[in-house]
């Protein structure tokens, strides 16, 4: 019963965060979503911009990490990871010696790796959904913070030491309140998959 209720959860959060994904790439709903978001996180708004995105990429990177401990089985991930290492080693230097037995042998495990593959992109895909039901809104509620509650914020990037809106664009595309938000969470998120001793820290 437990597992069943299980799968119907994970079934649901599927099918609400890519729907999430897919809303989220009109304009209409980002603003929309922005603004539902307003009540919880408006009171946010009493410190600098820098500060709320920093707040946030914190909450949204230990969040991540946790969701990512909770449904992926690390070791087990490592483990896949060295055993489909190793076969590619393998494979490369039966092919640069020309060794058809070897390569034989190999392209009969070869089955056995890409079922190892198909599980790990599983594996990597289930928490996603969950992760997109929180990072998405929190975007949305920033898009809103950027464009509609406060389009002249500024932000005082680090070696940059200039005060730039946060809406102008840095490395020529991305936004600046984008990119102060990737460095802030993948900054936190590492401290945190380190912390957890995940995979790939």
């Amino acid at each position: 019963m437990k597992s069943k209720f299980k799968d119907i959860l994970d079934k649901a959060a599927m099918i609400a965060g890519f729907g999430l994904i897919i809303g989220f790439m009109n304009q209409g709903f980002r603003e929309s979503l922005g603004a539902t978001m307003d009540v919880l996180l408006g009171p946010l708004t009493v410190f600098p911009v820098y500060i709320v995105i920093f707040i946030l990429a914190m909450v949204t990177g230990l969040y991540t990490s946790l969701m990512q401990k909770c449904t992926i089985d690390w070791e087990k991930t490592r483990r896949a990871t060295e055993q489909m290492k190793q076969f590619q080693r393998e494979f490369k230097e039966a092919q640069l010696s020309e060794n058809k037995h070897k390569l034989k042998k190999l392209e009969g495990e070869r089955g056995d790796i890409m079922k190892m593959q198909a599980e790990m992109s599983k594996q990597q895909l289930k928490p996603m959904a969950y992760i997109m039901l929180v990072t998405l809104p929190v975007f949305g509620w920033l898009y809103y913070l950027m464009f509609t509650l406060n389009p002249t914020a500024e932000i005082v990037l680090p070696f940059y030491g200039l005060k730039i809106l946060a809406t102008d664009k840095v490395l020529k595309f991305i936004p600046v309140w984008i990119f102060w938000y990737a460095l802030c969470s993948m900054s936190v998120s590492q401290i945190i998959r380190k912390a957890l001793n995940m995979g790939g820290a």
